[in-house]
């Protein structure tokens, strides 16, 4: 087994570069070393499918449980590949985790150019460890390096924004209908947010325990901008819709969220509601009906 500097290794361990593959396939391919330490070519020689129930194994990254599976590609029969894949779940906590590989390589697809490779141009490595229990069939994933970005703060808003998930998706040609949804900020990080499109909105008050629902085509701008009806607003979120999603379509998206919000709080409107809290619904356009 290779000499590795972690202490309190329990199994035997395959420390894995990071690359493009990680996120783009959800999975990476296992070296025939560490099939054969493992006893993957073993176990999972007829498994060619992740339908098969015998294929599935669980990975624990961060003391979190994901389900993941081991498949044998049987092109080549004398010499079997085997991969191990995870789910999309696992798959955004890696991105986020080796959030410099992530960014080369949206960087790298960006550009759409062959001909460079990326990790010469841009030279740096992350390293994941995998560790494998056969016993119990459970892999266990350990960030062994990870590179400090550039600029850190610039980072972590990239990675916690849409921006960044749409262009992922965009160029994965994920043509599926997603809504990027973010939680609670406080105000001040307005000032840092990154503008999107195409959103709804909440805003509220905690002192006076208020609620705004609204739209807006751009959402930086509309919340810097003046809400009378709940001028001291401390905390906002905010989801984004793809671009299929009209300003029309928007418009009735927020009526039906005000008036479903407004069937749970107390509002100026006269409706039948459950009040499941003091915060009141403070929007003058509520529909009755």
């Amino acid at each position: 087994m290779r000499k590795i500097e972690r202490s309190k290794v329990k199994f035997p361990l395959w420390r894995k570069k990071v690359d493009s593959s990680l996120f783009q396939h959800k999975g990476t391919t296992l070296p025939n070393w560490a099939c054969q330490t493992w006893g993957i070519d073993v176990d999972f020689l007829s498994c060619i499918s992740k339908n098969d129930p015998k294929s599935n194994v669980t990975i624990y990254f961060d003391g979190k449980r994901y389900n993941g599976y081991v498949t044998c590609a049987k092109q080549r029969r004398a010499s079997p590949a085997y991969r191990l894949w995870f789910n999309d779940d696992l798959l955004h906590i890696l991105k986020d985790t080796f959030l410099m590989s992530f960014m080369r390589d949206i960087e790298d697809r960006l550009r759409r150019d062959n001909s460079i490779n990326i990790e010469d141009e841009i030279p740096f490595w992350e390293f994941l460890d995998i560790e494998y229990d056969r016993k119990n069939i459970n892999f266990y994933f350990t960030a062994h390096y990870k590179q400090k970005p550039s600029f850190p703060e610039l980072f972590k808003r990239l990675i916690g924004s849409p921006i960044i998930h749409k262009i992922d998706d965009e160029l994965e040609n994920k043509d599926a209908f997603r809504i990027y949804m973010q939680g609670w900020k406080p105000r001040e990080e307005l000032d840092s947010e990154i503008e999107v499109d195409n959103v709804l909105y909440t805003l509220i008050d905690t002192k006076s325990r208020l609620l705004y629902v609204g739209e807006a085509s751009k959402l930086v701008q509309r919340l810097s901008q003046a809400h009378q009806s709940i001028k001291n607003w401390d905390y906002y979120r905010y989801d984004v819709f793809p671009n299929t999603i009209t300003k029309n379509h928007r418009f009735w998206l927020e009526r039906m969220l005000i008036r479903n919000v407004a069937s749970f709080f107390d509002s100026k409107a006269k409706l039948n509601r459950f009040n499941i809290s003091k915060y009141k619904l403070v929007n003058d356009k509520i529909d009755s009906v």
